[in-house]
């Protein structure tokens, strides 16, 4: 089976046709707006994105989701557009749009035809200082957000021992907040958090605008000063600077039981660097070992825990180097019926310690490489997520130059960099190992 695989990456690269690098332009409007263009003339369609630099983690204390809370209130009215209008008239126009925010940024975007790109630009801008709220909408919103919480977490076992294990790996910092809020929280939010929020970070010079499709660098720019260099710049936004994590200097350690669990498992998070400016060496390796470790049935945990010892049903890595500050680097092990956690988790140390020993072997280290670069190539036939590769970037301290360098340094990691990213990262001192599990039933 592996050797099957890594000669289907082979063929998948060679298939893969060359192009040329992405049609990229950027500037910064006279009010501070960030704007990045991606040229695709493929199809007729355009992804328009506003990007917040501004989520969850820079929320105040004590209004937990008020980002997320925000980001249902900007589809209510404005002084031109009604309630419900905005997404009414994307729809009429043949489009689709939404939203979304995260620790570090909250974004709305419009898929439309590339001809109603001027109508979108009008209508952002608009909202994004003309947002007219009152006590109905906001209680009825309010409703809407924990009625959401209500579904996403508190019904989910799996989501509520990882909003607890995020909270125990972050003592100080807000990424162990979640950013749908804390459930007490939520249910005091107000309209002067709403509009604290909005006045302090929905401004030109902490957005950025991506536009990526069928479109002219001059046509955008044109609207783009048009529709939005006109807006104000906000001369009070603050820094950007978070509570930092304290010093680790022990494993944290949880059980979390619930009697609707069906499959245990292991869950370990590693604090980790995230992808720096300029620096994007270690979170390269960081992006490949999570390849070698959890990877698909190829991967060191599968082949060894499922495929050769029959000990687990599921084994998975992640890491995700796009975060403003410390990310992590998880593991996740499920054990096989009649296989406890504690041998599931000592069987997955069991790898790590291995992989430490021994390394990677090239040719692994080629395979990965390759399909790293074939799922780099063919994002590119996805204007949304080009656009969102873009704006996820720009939002959490990268440059353009960043994300368009990013496939060379992968490509560029060595086996060495691999090895001392892990050995960097591996430190029991630095994690959070949990076990989700139900119940032990009693006679």
């Amino acid at each position: 089976m592996t050797r099957f695989l890594a000669m289907l990456a082979v063929i998948l690269t060679a298939a893969v046709p060359a192009q040329a690098d992405e049609q990229v332009t950027s500037y910064r409007l006279d009010n501070g707006m960030e704007v990045v263009v991606v040229e695709d003339h493929r199809a007729p369609v355009v992804v328009h994105m506003v990007w917040y630099k501004a989520g969850s983690a820079d929320e105040k204390p004590g209004v937990s989701g008020v980002a997320h809370f925000l980001e249902h209130l900007l589809f209510k009215g404005t002084k031109t557009v009604a309630d419900g209008e905005f997404s009414a008239t994307v729809a009429r126009n043949g489009g689709r749009d939404n939203a979304f925010t995260s620790f570090d940024y909250t974004a709305y975007f419009q898929r439309v035809a590339a001809d109603r790109l001027e109508l979108m630009m009008k209508m952002e801008a608009d909202r994004m200082v003309n947002l007219q709220l009152d006590e109905s909408v906001i209680a009825t919103e309010r409703d809407v957000i924990i009625e959401e919480r209500n579904m996403r977490v508190e019904n989910n076992p799996g989501a509520l021992f990882r909003e607890q294990a995020t909270a125990a790996q972050y003592l100080n910092h807000r990424y162990g907040v979640p950013i749908i809020g804390w459930q007490h929280e939520m249910r005091e939010l107000d309209l002067r958090d709403a509009l604290d929020y909005y006045q302090t970070y929905y401004a030109p010079n902490n957005a950025v605008l991506i536009v990526a499709g069928d479109v002219e660098p001059e046509e955008v720019k044109a609207l783009a000063e048009t529709y939005y260099g006109a807006l104000p710049r906000n001369p009070n936004l603050p820094e950007r600077a978070r509570p930092q994590e304290p010093r680790q200097m022990a494993e944290r350690r949880l059980i979390y039981e619930d009697p609707r669990v069906g499959q245990p498992y292991v869950m370990r998070s590693y604090l980790a660097p995230e992808r720096d400016s300029g620096k994007q060496d270690e979170a390269a390796a960081l992006t490949v070992l999570a390849e070698i470790l959890g990877g698909g049935i190829t991967s060191l945990l599968s082949e060894k825990l499922q495929f050769d010892e029959s000990k687990a049903v599921y084994t998975s890595a992640y890491y995700n180097g796009k975060s403003l500050d410390d990310t992590t680097f998880d593991l996740i092990v499920a054990p096989a019926a009649g296989v406890t956690l504690q041998e599931i988790e000592d069987a997955m140390d069991a790898v790590i310690a291995s992989f430490l020993e021994e390394g990677i072997n090239e040719d692994q280290l080629d395979r990965i490489k390759r399909l790293l670069k074939a799922d780099e190539i063919y994002a590119r036939d996805d204007v949304n997520q080009v656009a969102n590769r873009y704006g996820r970037a720009l939002t959490q301290g990268l440059t353009v130059e960043d994300v368009q360098a990013w496939p060379d340094v992968l490509q560029a990691v060595t086996a060495d960099d691999v090895l001392a990213a892990a050995r960097k990262v591996f430190n029991r001192d630095k994690a959070v190992t949990g076990w989700m599990k139900a119940p032990e039933v009693t006679q």
